[in-house]
């Protein structure tokens, strides 16, 4: 694994170093495998981000989107993930339908839509039961709990090794998640972090030793690139990692 952290001065200058590694990754994965697959964040961090990709001129035909987590709401909700990256970017460019893969969350078991994501990752990736598919980027946020994707601290969520999609659960509500494994495959994982009040979280994540389950950002220890970007106000005491 290599290991990139990054402080930039504010939230702005976050935004612009993320917007140029998402690019430059983007151009690899054209260049090597001819398409990019990429899985995106929730939350309000990232979202600026999906505007400046939606003002980009891309081989949309080549991008593949999915999801690392969804909160389990109809599509339409305001809290979903996936309505607010289509509303800022999806659906402003001329990416083909068959390129956006949200986790379905239209069934009425929250079990039973993980395993139907998992599935449908599976035959996309061509990757049989006990293998993980190697996504080009995955974008992730980080809770001042610690928490990334929708794996909390201290829950089921993060003991699954044998699936791709599991159920996450924050305060007895289930989400629907990456497992750790499959986030770990991956050639890169982009962390993006604003707020002071994730620098006790960032203090243990980036301590020599600390318990992963308490705080399960730790657990993302890609096979390829991990890249830590923070806002000033975040990454103040981590100048020195």
């Amino acid at each position: 694994m290599q290991k990139i952290v990054e402080v930039l001065p504010d939230k702005t200058g976050l935004i612009e170093r993320a917007l140029a590694v998402v690019l430059d990754k983007m151009q690899s994965a054209f260049q090597s495998r001819g398409t990019c697959t990429i899985a995106l964040a929730g939350g309000s961090t990232p979202k600026p981000l999906y505007e400046a990709l939606a003002a980009q001129d891309l081989p949309w035909e080549k991008i593949h989107v999915f999801w690392g987590d969804e909160r389990y709401v109809p599509p339409s909700h305001p809290d979903s993930n996936a309505g607010m990256a289509r509303s800022v970017w999806l659906d402003r460019v001329d990416m083909p339908a068959a390129n956006i893969h949200p986790m379905p969350t239209d069934g009425d078991s929250p079990a039973g839509d993980a395993a139907k994501h998992d599935a449908q990752l599976r035959e996309f990736f061509g990757v049989p039961v006990g293998e993980f598919p190697a996504f080009d980027v995955i974008l992730l946020g980080m809770g001042d709990d610690g928490h990334t994707a929708s794996l909390f601290p201290h829950t089921e969520a993060l003991n699954v090794r044998d699936r791709l999609v599991t159920v996450g659960n924050k305060d007895g509500t289930p989400r629907i998640t990456f497992a750790v494994p499959l986030i770990n495959q991956a050639h890169c994982v982009l962390f993006m972090v604003a707020g002071a009040n994730k620098k006790p979280a960032l203090t243990q994540i980036f301590a020599p030793a600390a318990d992963e389950r308490a705080y399960p950002a730790r657990m993302i220890q890609p096979q390829g690139e991990l890249w830590w970007l923070l806002d000033g106000a975040a990454g103040s005491e981590m100048q020195n990692i």
